[in-house]
């Protein structure tokens, strides 16, 4: 970052009382030079960041610290995951005990301007719904009104429901619990009448009631939810490579290649194939990578959709349809700016 930008950014950073985001400048080198990334996820979502039978962290947004690690060190199993409760999820960040965030957060203006961050694009579009067990006169949001629900501390779904349930003019009685395990023990266990959250989190939530078939996810969305990683505003640099990894996913689903056909594309003549294996152009250096490191990235997770049907797609335990995270070619809005 030149120094006269960096010394605005640090300025800004005073005036705004973010004085630790000066220490996470340079992301990129210290993450190079320590060897590891450092990646925020949750502490346990299925589909999205949770250990498997093995111990190991699996998911949507662990695919992604993955292939950020395989962009930036050659290696995708070089990650340390910090899981992180909604509360602290930001301030992790900002006291640099993480390098970025992929832990399902919503992208809104208050997060960027008034905690001093940024989100790198969007990786999952979706929207805030709720959950009921099967109760035969339910099957709408409008139907809910009088009703208890519960809501994990510390998320945008508070707010939303409250705005949902007022523009509405129905009665709601709202219950916040600490953690999304506490909300969905309360709603298994009778305390609330539905728990409301991202669509997503409902279909990973509901896997674990101790019923998952008598659940029954209403098809109201009541908000926009783009989720999506986030770093330090004050390292452009590094917001840029997350960025463009985040971009590079989507990219090579567009251009047909994929982790299975990644030999084939580093032969190929097309000039937009080219450019994004690094054949021809210096886009990874201009980043401070290297000519290879978005085709890196698609040979350890696979493409996007690779990454979202494995995870959370209809072959999954989740089985969420694509929806508006197919490509815009394809019908949804997921879209990628050029690599080039």
């Amino acid at each position: 970052m030149p120094n006269a930008l960096r010394a605005g950014f640090l300025a800004i950073a005073a005036i705004l009382g973010l004085g630790p985001l000066a220490a996470g400048a340079q992301t990129l080198a210290a993450v190079k030079a320590r060897g590891t990334l450092n990646c925020g996820v949750s502490q346990g979502l299925a589909g999205f960041s949770d250990r498997n039978a093995q111990g190991a962290w699996a998911g949507f947004d662990v695919d992604f610290c993955k292939a950020v690690a395989a962009a930036v060190l050659g290696d995708p199993t070089k990650v340390a995951y910090v899981p992180l409760s909604a509360t602290e999820r930001f301030e992790a960040l900002r006291a640099g005990r993480i390098d970025v965030l992929s832990r399902n957060s919503t992208w809104t203006l208050e997060r960027e301007v008034a905690l001093g961050l940024m989100f790198a694009g969007i990786t999952f579009h979706d929207g805030q719904g709720f959950m009921v067990l099967r109760r035969p006169n339910v099957t709408s949001a409008l139907e809910l009104d009088g009703v208890t629900v519960c809501v994990q501390a510390g998320t945008t779904s508070a707010d939303n429901v409250a705005d949902y349930f007022r523009a509405n003019s129905m009665k709601l009685q709202l219950v916040t619990l600490p953690t999304a395990a506490d909300v969905v023990q309360a709603l298994d266990g009778g305390r609330c009448d539905a728990m409301t959250t991202d669509q997503s989190g409902l279909y990973a939530e509901r896997l674990k009631l101790a019923r998952p078939g008598e659940a029954v996810i209403l098809p109201d969305v009541i908000s926009k939810e783009p989720l999506g990683p986030v770093t330090r505003a004050d390292d452009l640099q590094w917001f840029n490579v997350v960025k463009w990894v985040n971009f590079a996913l989507v990219n090579a689903e567009e251009l047909g290649i994929s982790a299975s056909t990644a030999d084939e594309a580093m032969r190929s003549a097309k000039p937009d194939v080219r450019r994004f294996v690094g054949a021809e152009g210096d886009l990874g250096v201009k980043l401070g990578l290297d000519a290879a490191f978005a085709i890196r990235a698609v040979r350890a997770v696979g493409n996007y959709a690779e990454v979202y049907e494995r995870n959370v797609g209809a072959r999954s335990r989740l089985g969420i349809p694509r929806g508006l995270n197919q490509l815009w070619s394809m019908g949804g809005i997921l879209y990628a700016p050029p690599m080039r």
